[in-house]
């Protein structure tokens, strides 16, 4: 086994023993009843804002690393005339697909690790989306990029909305949490033997995951030299990620904390 297939192994292990979590308590409760809704979003102000403006309705879209699905159905509200999630952890494809008979909306759903995806996969998507917390688990980000790239259509769109490099110097968890705790320039990788959550609570130990930091300049060069153009860079001082880290908003001497990055491949 390869190096970079042990750490997607591994993550994957790792995403699959969470995703019971995640799929108990009101959190799950809350989003069975608001998918069927006719306006249904997990989209925060930025990304709807960000999407809006590229443009969904009609158009073919995937979503990489697409967890339970959520952010499928998202799309599919928006307009989008077809909609895939690819995921490695078929654990929470499945959860997906619970969503998806839910709301009555059809999409679909493809279990691969990005790196070997099938042969018979589309290459015609007019939109792609990349959101929080995807970027990070990649230890090849220029060939991440060469597939994701090898997905869209010519002149079709990729959006991603991710944490800030910055932020992966902080440890919010750390006994000062205002002190990098961490080089910009580390890259990893990084284990965890933490059970994954998004709520901030310990579900004690779980398999080991790893995590890889890039740096903004790392990620946008990346995308260029897979042939993407950028259309736009957007840096924000609000927090996307685990509640953990919103200690770092509303100070007085800002962070960048997300952004969201507009790419284009050329025809």
């Amino acid at each position: 086994m390869s190096e970079h297939r042990k750490y997607t192994s591994d993550n994957r292990a790792a995403w699959d023993a969470a995703a019971p979590l995640h799929e108990a308590g009101a959190t799950w409760q809350k989003l069975l009843t608001e998918v069927v809704k006719d306006d249904f979003s997990a989209f925060d102000q930025t990304l709807r804002q960000t999407l809006d403006h590229v443009g969904v309705t009609g158009k073919r879209a995937v979503q990489i690393c697409c967890n339970n699905g959520r952010e499928v159905l998202s799309l599919s509200a928006m307009g989008a005339k077809s909609v895939l999630g690819i995921d490695q952890s078929e654990a929470f494809l499945e959860q997906g697909r619970k969503l998806a008979d839910v709301s009555g909306r059809k999409c679909d759903f493809l279990c691969a690790d990005i790196y070997e995806l099938p042969e018979e996969i589309p290459s015609n998507f007019e939109l792609g989306l990349i959101t929080i917390g995807v970027l990070n688990w990649m230890p090849d980000l220029r060939r991440f990029f060469d597939i994701v790239a090898g997905l869209l259509a010519s002149d079709g769109v990729l959006v991603i909305y991710e944490t800030h490099p910055f932020l992966e110097m902080f440890d919010p968890s750390s006994d000062n949490p205002f002190l990098p705790s961490q080089s910009y320039f580390d890259r990893g990788p990084h284990a965890s033997e933490q059970t994954i959550t998004y709520d901030g609570s310990d579900r004690g130990k779980g398999p080991t995951s790893w995590w890889f930091s890039h740096t903004m300049g790392e990620i946008v060069s990346s995308a260029i030299e897979s042939g993407l153009q950028v259309q736009r860079l957007d840096e924000y001082p609000h927090s996307n990620r685990e509640v953990e880290f919103d200690i770092y908003e509303d100070r007085k001497a800002r962070i960048p904390m997300c952004y969201t990055l507009v790419l284009c491949k050329a025809s």
